[in-house]
């Protein structure tokens, strides 16, 4: 018996997923001590968010077919007023599927294919499995020069995160794949995490985390029949490149987009074989996707011959997460999917759920979450890694609620008049850049577009400058405060901070700025700007002025 054939390394009782503790210790637990050790775990901390996204799916997966459920409201309920994770179900789990959690199983091994190979027998470098963190900068830095490998926890995490996050592009041909055209396997799409904005609650404990984001079957609207929504690992691998519709969230968590197979020496991974797995659309999988929002895409419905087509909705890594509130708070949604009364967006699943979890007393109006917006965007026809989006925030649970009308609309009116805050600086920018003679106007009298630097770098700095005070004053935003009071605390914060900015610009312009030319047949000065400037701000921002009663439109730019 060779070395290879005694090979071993069970994900169940081995150390391989990262967590901090709320000491702050660093650890490395099996899955068996994860789960029981979950009230004792900060978060997880994996190499990159989108791992810690990746593996947060697979222990959701686990934890729902442990539990059997969870079945109902009343069994959520007792697993959420449990001090602990049901230890002794999720061990036999575990225990009865051992064999499918071992990475180098020689039947079934973890996430893997144990005979893929390609007509020619070639492997890739670990360059293929291990994501490029943003900007291109290879991860593992520290092993550029020389020969790549990863240990088998390392090589377990990232098989998780390939299955997950993989970029479409060109792939080795698997030799048994009918869909192998010479040699190659040709871009069947990114893995189903690449294609969806990830959202998640985030509670005070990993414990907490799980079963926030564990949807009971009687939430489930779907009306599949029980048992039909497995994880990969109580699926026998259908006919390879044949199509199919995923059953359920179980089936999406532990989506096989890719055929892997890892190679090790000794007590290393040191290549890989990575060819297509199973094609996915993405369209109208809002009934078995929980953990994303969605958008109604008309492209989409033209294309289809459908009156409705909802997609994923992807985050933007341009684009701080409270600026997409609207799109996240289950009241800023309308509720129909159906004809021409169709909302135009829909609130991730698990955001639905955490609001009823609210209005049926579950969870205080005052309880802390985090909702956490995890992604990857990708170039090039998404077949490289571009970015990495993270991004969390921190409220109260009232803001999820359906009924907070009032307390909703105070948060979406920061949102835009932190916008309204941001255009007025961007305004300014343009007008001044224009009266001391930096942005030429074209003989439309219009600024040529490569002009608009000095609004975009403005408006991109007041967001930047009312990032943290909006996160502090949402958070701090709770079911006792009074909406209108809760707006104009915020107008005056975001008018304060803004006007701080415009001085800073109207400090640094020219003298000739003051003199100013002729624009669009008008003189410019920054005396013009400011004033305009001023009435903008006053627009987006009526509440921080107690006698104001100006609603006029605001004032135009000259640009």
């Amino acid at each position: 018996m060779n070395e290879s054939d005694i090979r071993t390394f069970d994900l169940c009782g081995e150390p391989w997923i990262p967590a901090r503790t709320l000491t702050g210790e660093a650890v490395e637990l099996s899955l068996m001590d994860l789960f029981d050790r979950a009230h004792e775990l900060v978060a997880l901390s994996g190499d990159l968010a989108t791992q810690d996204a990746a593996l947060t799916r697979l222990l959701l997966a686990v934890l729902h077919r442990a539990v059997g459920g969870p079945r109902d409201f009343q069994h959520w309920r007792e697993l959420w007023n449990a001090e602990r994770l049901p230890g002794e179900q999720i061990s036999d789990y575990l225990s009865t599927h051992r064999d499918r959690f071992d990475l180098f199983h020689p039947r079934t091994p973890f996430f893997q294919v144990p005979d893929l190979r390609t007509a020619r027998g070639e492997t890739s470098e670990l360059n293929k499995l291990v994501a490029d963190v943003p900007n291109g900068r290879p991860f593992f830095t520290n092993r550029l020069g020389g020969e790549m490998s990863l240990s088998f926890a390392e090589a377990a995490r990232w098989l998780v995160h390939c299955q997950a996050f993989d970029p479409s592009g060109i792939k080795s041909g698997a030799q048994d794949d009918p869909r192998t055209k010479g040699g190659k396997g040709y871009p069947i799409g990114t893995g189903w995490c690449g294609r969806i904005g990830t959202v998640l609650v985030e509670g005070a404990t990993v414990r907490e985390t799980l079963l926030l984001n564990l949807l009971p079957a009687d939430f489930d609207e779907t009306g599949r029949a029980p048992g039909t929504d497995l994880p990969s690992w109580e699926r026998e691998p259908g006919p390879v490149g044949q199509e199919r519709t995923a059953t359920g969230p179980l089936d999406l968590y532990t989506w096989q987009a890719r055929r892997i197979r890892l190679f090790a020496q000794g007590s290393r991974v040191t290549e890989v074989l990575i060819c297509n797995g199973e094609a996915i659309a993405p369209q109208n999988m809002h009934q078995t996707e929980p953990l994303t929002s969605w958008r109604r895409s008309q492209a989409q419905q033209k294309k289809l011959g459908l009156p409705t087509v909802y997609m994923p909705r992807e985050h933007d890594p341009k684009r701080t997460v409270w600026r997409g509130l609207p799109s996240l708070l289950p009241a800023a949604q309308a509720h129909s999917t159906q004809g021409a009364d169709a909302s135009a967006g829909l609130s991730a699943a698990v955001l639905e759920w955490f609001a009823h979890l609210t209005e049926e007393d579950v969870l205080d109006d005052d309880f802390p979450l985090r909702l956490r917006t995890v992604g990857m965007a990708y170039g090039a026809q998404s077949s490289v890694t571009e970015d990495v989006v993270d991004d969390a925030l921190s409220m109260r649970a009232v803001l999820l609620r359906h009924d907070a009308v009032d307390l909703v609309g105070a948060a979406l009116d920061a949102v835009g008049a932190a916008d309204g805050c941001a255009l007025a600086l961007g305004g300014l920018a343009l007008n001044l850049a224009q009266a001391s003679g930096k942005a030429p106007p074209s003989p439309s009298g219009l600024p040529d577009p490569a002009d608009y630097s000095d609004r975009d770098r403005a408006i991109e700095r007041a967001y930047a400058q009312l990032d943290v005070a909006f996160r502090v004053w949402l958070r701090e935003l709770g079911p006792t405060d009074d909406p209108t009071d809760a707006k104009i605390r915020w107008h005056r914060i975001a008018h304060r901070e803004t006007r701080r900015l415009g001085e800073e610009l109207l400090r640094a312009v020219p003298a000739v700025a003051f003199t100013g030319r002729p624009v669009r047949g008008r003189l410019l000065t920054a005396a013009h700007a400011s004033a305009w400037f001023a009435r903008n701000l006053r627009v987006a921002v009526p509440l921080a002025f107690e006698s104001s009663t100006d609603t006029a439109e605001p004032a135009r730019s000259q640009a």
